[in-house]
Formats: structure tokens, C-alpha cells, sequence
């Protein structure tokens, strides 16, 4: 295969969808001799947080003399920046290389599956990682789970270190209808005699993990909300997330953390699509927030990297499966305008949905559309028109927040504007 052809063998497999069970999984990972088993691993669930926690634990444990591997979910502008050996993504030719020898062992699982229980994109990818991050040698890989935990195609690996870090309602129709059962899918993947680590959780949820890794006889670590090592990564949420990252890299090497190493991996780690600083004059900003828990995040952060005395104009766009409305309460207040637009997913909201979405929001908020104070509103369908008007209205002293979606952050990275992207 070609990178190319690697690219479009996965698009094609979105045909499938998304369908959760382990058994294609460990039917692939035998297929491939076993490629999770040759390599420790850290696993992360979580509702948000996941890829930057991952990111930061990779490049604690790479500063403390490990050969550090890493797989998140989704990519930006590119499938092979899912696979990271050593904090670089893979090369084309790697990563087409492990797809093909994924997609082969896909051809003889399928043949042992019904006709309508085929091996699905993320089973693929995740199948490739695995032989890849094997094939490398690294000696510790961080995973991301992609949706859930319990039945992750992720959850194939006998994880030494588990990281929760945080919990909120998504995914209902797969994961259950309450924060409880959501925390109890994500909580399934902690290994006997392991060590989980969590975040902030609600006193119940808390009481739910300190449950779960007593009966796993494992360690519960609960860690500050920092570590107080200045970021490269900007952000209230991302010393959070650091501080998640060193909890989970000390429990790995089982000693304290070399405090110069710990301050090297925050000075110099980047988390591409969130909270990234993209341009200047005006001051541009893409985040991937895309559910009401990550918009207030995101929200809380503003005027600390922002400021308070500058116009600010916010891009969003929003998934029809995400909480629209709660994302727009939590992020409006904190804007001067909104311009509405919707990224080239075909579950992307239409502006003129997310405009009128925003009057109502407003009007419960007692802000109605003749308050001065309240936010001006524009609709502009494509999404890099949108950023382009953004920075027009903002001004060169001004701010410009792009957000809402990681689909929405794809689109405005990708080197091919109209090239064919993942959906999902």
C-alpha cells in the first residue's frame, strides 16, 4: 500500500460504522502475534482530556530516558498522527505499512465473522497502532480509548497504569443513560493489581472508582489539580491534565519524578486543536471542545490566555449528536460575536440551527437580542471563510476563538481543504 491507498482503505471501512465487542479484536491481535504484549502500556478513558493527558504522560516518561510510544483519537490533518513513537508521528511509509498488514489481518478475521459483522475503521487503526508501536521497540505506550472503555477496541492491552479523567454524559445510546453507568463503561478497563489514577469527579462517581480499584486490589491515586510546572500547552484544564499525566507517569516507573524532566516535558510539549495558538494579529485560537463540560473549560481559560480588553470572536461549530445548547451557554457570555458554521462532517449542525439555537439560549438566559451586552451573531458556511471573517471583525488587537468540534479544527488545519475526511 501507498499512504494513499492506506488512507482510503480506511475511509472505506466508515461503511461499517462504529460496533463495540472485544472479539475481532483479540481475533486480529492473534492474527498479528500478539503486538500489545510487547510493550507496557498506560490506558486512558475519559470524557475529556484523553489526548492531551496522553500526549503529557508520553513526554514525561520520554524525559525520564523511556522509548515512549502513543495512540489518540481523532487526527487533525493527517490518520498517521494517531501513531506517535517518540512525541513524532509516524512516516507515511510506516504507517501504510502497518495498515496493510492490518488489513490482512482484518481479510482472514472477516472470513471467520457474518457478512454484517466485518471489522470496523477504529478496529483497523487500532490493530495497525499495535503492530506498529511493537514493531518500533517502545518500551511504553500511552493509549487513548476511543469511545467508552468496557468495549473499546483499545481495551485488548494488559495495561499496567489506568487514567480516568473525567466523566460527563456522552454517548448515552452505547455507554448508558446516567454519569454512573458511563463511569462504570470507562472504569472497566482497570487491570488487577494495577493503579488507576483519577480526576476531579463527583462524590458519588469517586466513591464508584475507590470501589473498583479496591475490588481489582489495585492503588487509587487522586492527584492535585497541578503540579505547578509552567505549560507550553496553555490553559486552566491542561495544568489538569498535566497533573493527571505525572500521577499516572510516576505510578508507572513506581518512583518520584525527576522535577527537570517533569519541567522539560511542560515546557516543551504542544497539544495540537486545543487551546492552540495558530496565528497572531489577531491573536487565533483553535479548540476542540465539543461538549458543554470542555466549552465551560475552555471558557474558564479565556481571559487568563485571551485577556479582558480586547474584541473577541468565536467561529463554532457543532455536532448534531453533541449538547449544542450547552455548549452556546457556556461559551457566549464570554464573546462579542459568534459566527455559526458547520465543518464538512455530515453530522455538522447548520449555522442557521446553531444561530437560532443561540437566540433561545439567550432568551432563557434573560439576555434577550436587544441587550447591547449580548454577543452579534453571523451565519457563514465554510469554515475557513468563517476564521477569515473572525479575524476581519476582531482586528489585529483582537481574539479569535475557533471551536465547537475536532472535525471543525480538522477542517481548518487539513493541507487539502477538499480532501475526502474521516467521519468518524
Amino acid at each position: 500500500m501507498t499512504f494513499r491507498q492506506a488512507e482510503e482503505y480506511l475511509l472505506g471501512l466508515e461503511l461499517f460504522g462504529m460496533r463495540f465487542g472485544l472479539d475481532r479484536m483479540h481475533k486480529l491481535m492473534t492474527v498479528l502475534g500478539l503486538p500489545q504484549r510487547r510493550f507496557a502500556s498506560i490506558h486512558v478513558v475519559g470524557t475529556n482530556g484523553k489526548s492531551s493527558t496522553v500526549r503529557f504522560c508520553a513526554a514525561i516518561l520520554a524525559r525520564h530516558g523511556l522509548r515512549t510510544g502513543s495512540y489518540t483519537s481523532p487526527h487533525l490533518g493527517s490518520f498517521r498522527e494517531r501513531i506517535e513513537v517518540g512525541e513524532e508521528p509516524v512516516s507515511e511509509a510506516d504507517f501504510a505499512a502497518a495498515v496493510q498488514r492490518a488489513a490482512h489481518a482484518a481479510e482472514l478475521v472477516n472470513r471467520t465473522q457474518d457478512p454484517d459483522d466485518h471489522v470496523t475503521q477504529f478496529e483497523a487503526l487500532t490493530a495497525a497502532a499495535y503492530h506498529e508501536l511493537g514493531r518500533r521497540g517502545v518500551e511504553v505506550s500511552v493509549v487513548e480509548a476511543g469511545l467508552g472503555g468496557r468495549f473499546d477496541a483499545t481495551n485488548v492491552i494488559p495495561s499496567k497504569v489506568q487514567v480516568l479523567t473525567t466523566v460527563g454524559l456522552e454517548h448515552t445510546r452505547w455507554l448508558g443513560p446516567t454519569p454512573a453507568d458511563i463511569a462504570a463503561e470507562k472504569l472497566a478497563v482497570v487491570r488487577d493489581q494495577g493503579t488507576l489514577v483519577v480526576g476531579a469527579l463527583e462524590p458519588d462517581l469517586l466513591a464508584l472508582a475507590r470501589g473498583t480499584a479496591a475490588e481489582h486490589r489495585s492503588a487509587l491515586v487522586e492527584p492535585g489539580a497541578e503540579q505547578g510546572v509552567d505549560l507550553r500547552a496553555p490553559g486552566i484544564f491542561q495544568r489538569r491534565n498535566f497533573a493527571l499525566a505525572a500521577a499516572a507517569a510516576e505510578a508507572f516507573l513506581g518512583r518520584p519524578l525527576d522535577q527537570d524532566a517533569l519541567k522539560r516535558a511542560g515546557a516543551e510539549t504542544r497539544i495540537p486543536g486545543r487551546f492552540d495558538v495558530v496565528a497572531e494579529r489577531p491573536l487565533t485560537v483553535y479548540d476542540g471542545a465539543h461538549n458543554p463540560e470542555g466549552a465551560q473549560a475552555l471558557a474558564d481559560s479565556l481571559d487568563e490566555v485571551l485577556g479582558g480588553h480586547r474584541p473577541r470572536v468565536a467561529v463554532i461549530g457543532v455536532l448534531e449528536d453533541k449538547d449544542a445548547a450547552g455548549m452556546l451557554k457556556a461559551l457566549l457570555p464570554h464573546v462579542d460575536t459568534a459566527i455559526f458554521t458547520r465543518s464538512s462532517n455530515p453530522r455538522s449542525l447548520p449555522p442557521a440551527t446553531l444561530a437560532t439555537l443561540a437566540e433561545k439560549v439567550r432568551e432563557r438566559s434573560d439576555r434577550r437580542t436587544t441587550d447591547p451586552t449580548a454577543p452579534r451573531a453571523e451565519t457563514v458556511s465554510d469554515p475557513r471563510t468563517a476564521v477569515e471573517r473572525a479575524r476581519a471583525l476582531a482586528g489585529r488587537t483582537g481574539a479569535v476563538l475557533a471551536t465547537g468540534s475536532i472535525y471543525l479544527v480538522a477542517d481548518l488545519v487539513r493541507e487539502e481543504p477538499g480532501a475526502r475526511a474521516s467521519t468518524l
